[in-house]
């Protein structure tokens, strides 16, 4: 069967990863500008100041990607870019930078997808307590305000925030990630919370204002248990622990999924946090329940029971692994989107799924990136099988269009299709990216 006419094909990014420009025309600190400058929080002390210089050189990334032949691409906003200090003065240079980048996508034939948050929050809320100040909600909504009167004319995909499993859990559980603390159960539930409201507040506003009729969803991480068999009991047993939050607390699926699909937490999460757990108000889990277009969620790995004296259930000796470690398992592509479309019922969009690996240009001036085609492969052929099982699949993009910062990791660890020399700035499309292309012309056809 395979996947609908109207596919989505593309790629993501992410502001603080390409953009650099940290300083420039107007903009505002955010908590990885600061954050990230102490030793020993950053492999080899680098940062994003730079990173791909993708705030100067988007005209040349644009055309690379429609060399590529990709047909929406996921960037996201910096708010310190538009709001220097968070809320207040709005900074108009950053306004134009993306109103320019929008227009030269869509020049391109590209259609745009526009993430309001992926995680360079502002240094000066954050001074103000961030997250965990219960203003913090309206602060984000006055800032989806400004974004979505300036861009709704010409985007019509909309992503709130991403991956609030590694804002929580990276950046205040195990202190990897800015602000890079580690802090009590109680703080991080009301934090959660508290992005939970912005994330409602953000769809209201999006709804209320856009200026054309918006699709708009959240970003949560989706991985998935894998069944041990084909049996009844067993598919059942992995449904059960991929949605259990015991094993991963905070970074769970139903902690972040449930309030905002099903309007309640977790019945677990009341017996895990005991009376550090909050019990919020009707009007609270109403603004939180907004109802979403699709269901968006990144997805890299399977989850796995940890053992500390052996492997994972989900790895074995010599299990093929990235360079970040994590596992490569295709399987989760089938499982992940058909334990959440059971639960949620909305139509599934792969969000971000990559390969990180160590590239580099050989003597004939390619980047011959074989697992990586390979990676894709299997897991997009799995996506293909849920959707021939009847899982709605609405599309998926590739993380990375361009290889960038990968946060607490530096600059090591590539994801892009496209290579970038970090000493020059040049950039060379690598064979993945010149496989990827036939992948979306043939709508995914060559894998079957």
């Amino acid at each position: 069967m395979g996947f609908s006419k109207d596919f989505i094909w593309g790629a993501a990014s992410a502001a603080y990863q390409i953009e650099g420009a940290y300083n420039e025309d107007g903009k505002g600190l955010s908590i990885w500008d600061v954050h990230s400058r102490k030793a020993g929080r950053v492999k080899y002390s680098e940062t994003g100041d730079v990173a791909c210089d993708h705030y100067h050189r988007y005209k040349e990334d644009i055309a690379l990607f429609k060399e590529i032949g990709l047909k929406y691409y996921r960037l996201s906003i910096s708010w310190t870019r538009i709001l220097p200090d968070g809320t207040g003065k709005i900074n108009e240079k950053g306004i134009k930078f993306y109103s320019d980048l929008i227009d030269e996508l869509l020049a391109a034939g590209i259609e745009p997808m526009v993430t309001l948050h992926h995680w360079d929050y502002p240094y000066e809320l954050y001074r103000k307590g961030g997250w965990l100040n219960d203003e913090s909600p309206l602060w984000f909504e006055e800032y989806t305000k400004i974004v979505v009167e300036a861009l709704s004319d010409r985007v019509k995909y909309w992503m709130t925030i991403n991956e609030p499993q590694c804002i929580i859990g990276n950046g205040y559980f195990h202190g990897a990630h800015a602000p890079f603390l580690v802090t009590c159960d109680r703080d991080m539930i009301i934090m959660s919370h508290n992005i939970l409201l912005a994330h409602g507040r953000a769809v209201k506003c999006i709804r209320k204002y856009a200026k054309q009729p918006p699709l708009v969803t959240f970003v949560p991480m989706g991985p998935a248990y894998i069944p041990k068999d084909n049996t009844a009991e067993a598919i059942e047993e992995a449904r059960r622990t991929t949605m259990s939050m015991k094993q991963t607390l905070f970074y769970s699926i139903t902690w972040w999924s449930d309030p905002v699909y099903l309007g309640k937490y977790p019945d677990e999460a009341y017996e895990i946090f005991g009376e550090d757990m909050i019990h919020p108000s009707k009007e609270d889990m109403e603004i939180i329940s907004q109802p979403l277009d699709f269901n968006a969620v990144n997805i890299y790995f399977s989850r796995g029971l940890r053992n500390p004296n052996h492997y994972a259930t989900n790895e074995y000796q010599g299990v093929p692994r990235n360079t970040l470690n994590w596992v490569v398992d295709e399987r989760v592509m089938y499982w992940a989107p058909k334990f959440l479309y059971e639960r949620y019922g909305k139509p599934i969009l792969i969000a971000e799924n990559g390969f990180a690996d160590l590239d580099w240009i050989d003597r004939n001036g390619k980047i011959c990136d074989m697992k990586r085609i390979d990676y894709i492969a299997r897991y997009v052929k799995s996506l293909m099988e849920a959707s021939d099982d009847g899982i709605p699949i609405m599309g998926y993009l590739y993380w990375s269009s361009t290889d960038n910062f990968e946060w607490s990791e530096g600059y090591d660890k590539r994801f892009g299709l496209i290579y970038v020399d970090y000493n020059t700035l040049s950039r060379t499309i690598k064979e993945s990216g010149h496989w990827y292309k036939t992948l979306i012309e043939s709508n995914g056809d060559i894998l079957n």
